[in-house]
């Protein structure tokens, strides 16, 4: 895959997406620390080491093209927005290759339930779609979740993906089995931001 390198940050209407930094790790902590956040996650609630060791990890993750096959973004509120002083960091958006194709990616955002209610998940997971779409020529992007997880079933719903799978008890997680749901959407029916 030959795209040219994607220009960051990616701004939208009140969003900015950037690459990570090392700072992101105080950033994210006191989400990703939250139970009701981990809990529908594959890792446990992070501890500052912990928060460390995975922003080092996505720091590489600049694009599709790169040897990481994948883009990890922060999403932070753009400056001058009403309400909120200076930019906040409100979580984090990933979309990578799914398998060996470079036609197939699957998309993944965790964003603070703080920041729930103003339409910021459907502006950052637009955006990423976009760039899936537009930059890198995508055919497909599909999400993955844990089925108890409505609030990001909801969020694939409003963006226009389409529920294509409803696996029962499928994958084992912290100590039980749990349903997974699978949304897909194609290049041919997706919005546009």
């Amino acid at each position: 895959m030959n795209s040219p390198e994607l220009p960051l940050p990616l701004s939208t209407n009140r969003l900015n997406l950037r690459a990570y930094r090392e700072s992101d790790a105080e950033a994210l902590l006191p989400i990703y620390s939250r139970e009701d956040v981990a809990r529908f996650l594959l890792c446990e609630p992070w501890t500052a080491e912990v928060a460390r060791t995975e922003v080092s990890k996505r720091i590489p993750r600049t694009g599709l093209g790169t040897e990481a096959r994948a883009l990890a973004l922060v999403v932070e509120t753009a400056d001058g927005l009403e309400g909120i002083e200076g930019s906040v960091v409100i979580g984090d958006i990933a979309i990578w290759f799914d398998g060996e194709s470079s036609e197939k990616a699957e998309i993944g955002w965790v964003l603070n339930p703080a920041a729930g209610g103003h339409g910021f998940a459907s502006e950052a997971a637009t955006a990423m779609l976009n760039i899936g779409f537009d930059h890198y020529g995508l055919n497909r992007v599909v999400a993955q979740m844990d089925a108890r997880n409505t609030a990001s079933a909801k969020l694939a719903t409003r963006i226009g993906m389409q529920q294509e799978a409803h696996l029962r008890r499928d994958w084992w997680s912290k100590g039980e089995w749990t349903d997974t749901l699978i949304f897909g959407m194609l290049s041919s029916d997706r919005q546009v931001a």
